[in-house]
């Protein structure tokens, strides 16, 4: 590193907090603005991915996550009428040792918000930042129109609905997806689930429902389950106006097995409406501004990405700023380095979304008759096991990280798995 810069980091997230810790580490002056007063996780369940671990692994924070977490070996998913296998994917499929880990969204927040304030790095809250002026150095400015700053770099790590993207070199807004999810977290009831799998039940492509085991929020928490409900978000409001019974007695009649979940929900107020969206930027940058995680790509969470591709640009910006002096040419590199593996998962998502999540008839058809076939026949095993760990192209070798040996890594969790099939 040539000089110590004066970063801000806009955005208390997952994303923003790992950027936070690489850059910290790097000798960086870094500062987080958070738009809550108080920074905190926002849903539910999700899966890292070999490709999030190993950035987890790289910040030494590997132990921490696998005490939380619960290992998944296999996502399985199968319609609600015939009971007949449409989706399986095993990691082992590779060699290697690969797994996937169900944290709850609060466990991975936790993890690295603990790291940070260990570290000693400012964390500002209560700013909505809402705007950026950039020329020698950059200022930012919230919505009192105060402004905060110079900067020699600003990273904007606020999601999905971010107000800096636009000063993106080529700036673009997500395209709204047809269908959503109403998400719970809840207390996992393992009897008939398997307690490292995700499981999933469709009904053609206009229903879905999954368990996901997401391990514990916080050390010696109780063990949880994500639990998710596909819809519109057009018909939240239809679905909320018949009632909460007719809405459960919809769900046990294609998935009998929810019942001790939904015997946990008494209200829609437990469930969380989730709004997908599509974009990718063509360059995650403008001047002394990079865009990472779901600011700078957002999709549908089929493939289980999101999370693990944040993770990537973290550790990708800290890399192309210790590897070029100047600004300028560390956001290129940064950008070139992330380009071929984020299009190539945001254009697989933009694909296989439409199998699982639409109003189609035709495409779940041939999803429940053909794909299901295929994908028992060599190499198709192989390539979905990539491609759901995220490796089908390779993350790595570009940001300089070297993904860790899994058989020698093991979740500390001793779990009896009822077998699905």
């Amino acid at each position: 590193m040539s000089k110590r810069l004066d970063i801000a980091i806009a955005g208390a997230g997952p994303a923003g907090l790992a950027t936070a810790l690489y850059l910290h580490r790097a000798g960086h002056n870094v500062t987080v603005f958070e738009r809550f007063e108080k920074p905190s996780p926002v849903g539910s369940g999700l899966i890292l991915q070999p490709t999030g671990l190993t950035v987890l692994s790289d910040l030494g924070l590997l132990d921490a996550i696998l005490t939380l977490g619960s290992r998944i070996d296999r996502l399985h998913g199968a319609d609600s009428s015939s009971g007949c296998t449409v989706l399986d994917v095993r990691y082992d499929a590779r060699p290697g040792g690969r797994f996937g880990l169900a944290v709850h969204r609060a466990a991975l927040f936790g993890v690295l918000y603990r790291a940070v304030r260990e570290a000693g790095i400012t964390i500002e809250t209560g700013v909505d930042l809402i705007g950026l002026e950039s020329g020698e150095r950059a200022r930012l400015v919230d919505g009192d129109g105060r402004g905060a700053g110079p900067f020699d770099l600003v990273v904007d790590a606020t999601g999905s609905r971010s107000k800096l993207r636009g000063y993106a070199a080529a700036p673009a807004e997500p395209r709204p997806l047809t269908y959503g999810a109403f998400w719970a977290s809840l207390g996992w009831r393992g009897e008939g689930f398997d307690e490292h799998a995700l499981l999933q039940r469709y009904n053609r492509a206009n229903v879905m429902i999954g368990v996901l085991p997401i391990g514990r929020a916080e050390p010696g928490g109780e063990k949880m389950a994500a639990f998710f409900w596909s819809l519109k978000p057009a018909d939240a409001e239809a679905v909320q106006a018949r009632g909460l019974q007719a809405w459960k007695e919809r769900v046990l009649a294609l998935w009998p097995a929810c019942a001790p979940y939904l015997a946990q929900i008494d209200s829609f107020d437990q469930l969380t409406l989730a709004r997908y969206g599509h974009h990718t930027l063509k360059m995650p940058a403008g001047r002394r501004l990079a865009i990472i995680g779901d600011a700078a790509h957002s999709t549908s969470p089929q493939l289980g990405q999101g999370a693990n591709m944040a993770l990537l640009d973290a550790a990708a910006l800290s890399h192309a700023l210790k590897e070029n002096g100047d600004v300028t040419d560390a956001l290129s590199v940064y950008a070139a380095a992330r380009r071929r593996h984020v299009r190539s998962f945001q254009a697989l998502s933009l694909m296989f979304t439409p199998f699982y999540q639409s109003d189609s008839t035709v495409l779940p058809f041939i999803r429940d008759r053909l794909v299901a076939i295929a994908a028992r026949v060599p190499p198709a095993p192989q390539l979905l096991a990539s491609m759901v760990a995220g490796t089908m192209v390779d993350p790595f070798r570009s940001i300089g990280l070297v993904e860790p040996d899994w058989r020698e890594i093991r979740p500390n969790l001793s779990t009896v798995a009822v077998s699905v099939t």
